[in-house]
């Protein structure tokens, strides 16, 4: 049974039993903060991948949406290629979308390397698996990463949304009189150019270009939420600077198909990036798929001496061959871009009394190493989801998106400096091999600053372009061979980069799957904070499962209790549904913890938050004929009891990979991160206790 099929059935099975439940009604959803319902709820400016996840997410919850792009048409460069585990998590509960992503990607032989050569066709100087057994055993999380262009992935959201009753239109807004924006749409050549936050919401004003007129139209939403990229818009106009280093490097990327090349590295060696180093030229080429051919070579670039309309498709083609090793007779450049790589954080995720929100590239910029830009960006927008459901259905104050940027902003962080060291880990292969990029760096520096005044451009171009050369004579074969002692030597110090693992890395388990909100809309149990705060060293690291509030839940595979003699399992991350804004308490069978269950019931009546409980049996329980919860229960419906499935005999439980004992309790957010946890049981009041919890996480005002 499919993953989809499974989870709808216990979905189902779930509302059955929540149908007559005391607290399933809540308050009817309102269309804004002030109940109007002529301004849209939530105004999202970029049709990205974060804009795009955030709208489906919000759709998914019942939050009415649009989406603002200011470009008419979708980019089919590749850009953003690799989706790590905890998006693949996310993309799971997106009507399966991570398995379509699986099905439709390269087989995993084709990418799971890192290249290192002097050409294509040439000696290999070594190479990088990056993909380790455990990486597809699926006993940390239900679900693997994914190797899938980031056009490919935006092509499979638009469905999903189209399917979800989004429209898309180029047509334009042309009257004047209504000021309405209509949900679920994405109007593309809309760009924005002025924003004002007021206590009734957001005024908005667009342009877009119709019949060779400009036209300007003012809108109105509740929240308007950033995701255009790198260079925001929204983040501009709102005065939001940047912290971090500027300017790491200046690239251009060329965007190239040929199924020839694509068919030779499949034959002879397979890999998703490979970094070339000749006399000729240095570049690194993506193998966004190689049975499509479909390929983006980053090559340095050192402006002004250099130009960007120097890099024109004949000149990119001479490039790529230099870097192959031969002319290929199929080759089509399809795109070239200039763009410059930072390391930046927004100094603010939010602005005008919380009303105007950044996500993605538009609060954080981060070097392409480990690929945390849009993994990052989908993240934040599954934090941000949850909160602004929360607060347009009434049930909290738009302080609790303030909890956004404290818990968001600390991963951004933490993932620039992981990006940064990682990006210096790459540097080490040419260092090693006598061509330090820092040296390049101040050459072209001292060019700028000493010579740029007093030659001309063509005569700094050919100065620049000189010392380059004599600097890639390092790679010769005559310098670059066992026999010659200094190239021997640098061969030998390559060797060592690559064995300790000190070269460019592709997964960090531990941070995309072990971050952890230190605070935020959570309570902190005052244990050691280390895994949140430590330095990034930008090697691998195994993730450790942790139940600590502010971690992701643990993944384990369970069973629904009735159907234990079934071979059907589901993961524990499943019980948390992404079709409502739902907290999950997750106890065992014992009557402390039911009295707790019973005192959580209660408390989020009051607050009108949904609320399940599961119960986890241990098997050697379940098999001596114990029942399930609803008598304990009682008169509350809306629990699942489950029982673990254990992967052999010496595998842990459920409360031994908590590091708890089943006294304890663990209260998830919607975001399938730890709101609350209870070691070992209770000593205060449980109903007093659940009401400060969900007081605190929701940001309301304690009852006095």
């Amino acid at each position: 049974m499919g993953f989809l099929r499974l989870t709808r059935r216990f979905h189902e099975i779930f509302q059955t039993r929540t149908t007559n439940s005391v607290f399933i009604q809540r308050r009817v959803y309102s269309h804004g903060t002030n109940g109007g319902d002529s301004i849209l709820p939530v105004l999202i400016v970029g049709a990205g991948p974060v804009g795009l996840v955030l709208s489906l997410l919000l759709t998914k919850l019942g939050v009415k949406c649009a989406i603002l792009e200011k470009s008419w048409g979708f980019s089919r460069h590749p850009q953003a290629h690799f989706i790590n585990n905890r998006s693949m998590e996310v993309f799971r509960k997106l009507n399966g979308l991570a398995d379509e992503i699986l099905r439709h990607q390269p087989p995993v032989d084709l990418w799971r390397k890192f290249v290192y050569c002097t050409s294509l066709t040439g000696s290999v100087l070594g190479s990088v698996d990056h993909m380790q057994p455990k990486d597809f055993d699926r006993i940390v999380s239900p679900i693997s990463v994914a190797h899938f262009s980031q056009y490919k992935l935006v092509s499979l959201l638009i469905k999903q949304l189209e399917d979800s009753g989004f429209h898309i239109r180029s047509d334009g807004l042309t009257s004047t009189d209504d000021i309405k924006l209509a949900e679920r749409e994405i109007l593309l050549g809309h760009e924005c150019k002025s924003i004002k936050a007021t206590e009734n919401g957001v005024n908005v004003t667009v342009s877009l270009v119709k019949e060779g007129k400009r036209i300007e139209r003012d809108l109105k939403c509740n929240f308007l939420v950033g995701t255009d990229g790198a260079g925001s818009t929204v983040r501009k106009l709102m005065g939001i600077g940047m912290s971090g280093e500027k300017d790491l490097q200046k690239l251009i990327s060329v965007h190239f198909t040929s199924k020839n090349l694509g068919q030779y590295l499949i034959n002879e060696r397979p890999g998703m990036l490979f970094f070339i180093f000749n006399t000729g030229a240095i570049g690194v080429l993506v193998a966004h798929d190689l049975k499509q051919g479909e390929f983006v070579l980053q090559v340095p670039f050192y402006p002004p001496q250099q130009k960007f309309e120097d890099f024109s498709s004949m000149m990119c083609e001479k490039l790529i061959f230099k870097l192959v090793g031969r002319e290929l007779a199929d080759i089509s450049v399809l795109d070239v871009k200039p763009w410059v790589m930072h390391a930046e954080v927004a100094e603010s995720f939010l602005a005008g009394n919380n009303r105007i929100i950044l996500a993605g590239d538009a609060a954080h910029r981060f070097p392409p190493a480990g690929g945390f830009g849009m993994n990052t960006g989908i993240q934040d927008a599954h934090n941000l989801a949850w909160k602004l459901t929360s607060v347009i259905r009434g049930i909290t104050s738009s302080s609790i998106l303030s909890t956004y940027e404290t818990e968001r902003k600390q991963i951004a962080t933490f993932n620039t400096a992981l990006s940064v060291e990682n990006f210096k880990a790459a540097m080490a292969v040419p260092a090693a091999l006598g061509l330090d990029p820092k040296i390049a760096n101040s050459v072209h520096q001292t060019i700028n600053e000493t010579l740029g005044s007093i030659l001309p451009s063509d005569l700094q171009r050919a100065l620049l372009d000189g010392i380059f050369s004599i600097g890639r004579m390092q790679l010769s074969d005559s310098l670059l061979n066992e026999s010659n002692p200094l190239g021997s030597s640098r061969l030998s110090k390559l060797r060592q980069i690559f064995e300790e693992g000190k070269s460019l890395q592709l997964q960090f388990p531990a941070e995309d799957l072990g971050f952890r909100y230190s605070k935020g809309a959570l309570i902190s149990n005052g244990d050691n904070l280390a895994g949140a705060t430590e330095t990034p060293t930008g090697r691998r690291r195994d993730y450790i499962p942790s139940s600590d509030p502010g971690s992701r839940l643990p993944h384990m595979k369970i069973q629904l209790l009735s159907e234990f003699s079934s071979k059907d399992s589901f993961s524990t991350l499943d019980l948390v549904s992404m079709d409502d804004m739902e907290f999950v308490l997750i106890i065992a069978p014992t009557k402390e913890s039911y009295n707790l269950a019973q005192a959580a019931f209660k408390v989020a009546e009051e607050v009108k938050v949904p609320l399940k409980v599961c119960v986890i049996w241990q098997e050697i329980k379940a098999t001596n004929g114990i029942g399930g919860s609803g008598s304990p229960l009682l008169p509350w419906k809306n629990y699942v009891d489950v029982i673990e499935v254990k992967n052999s005999q010496t595998s842990p439980s459920w409360w031994d990979l908590c590091r708890m004992t089943d006294r304890g309790a663990i209260l998830v957010r919607p975001d399938e991160h730890i709101a609350w946890r209870a070691k070992s049981g209770l000593q205060n009041d449980p109903y007093l206790e659940l009401k400060k919890v969900f007081s605190v996480v929701l940001g309301l005002e304690s009852s006095k």
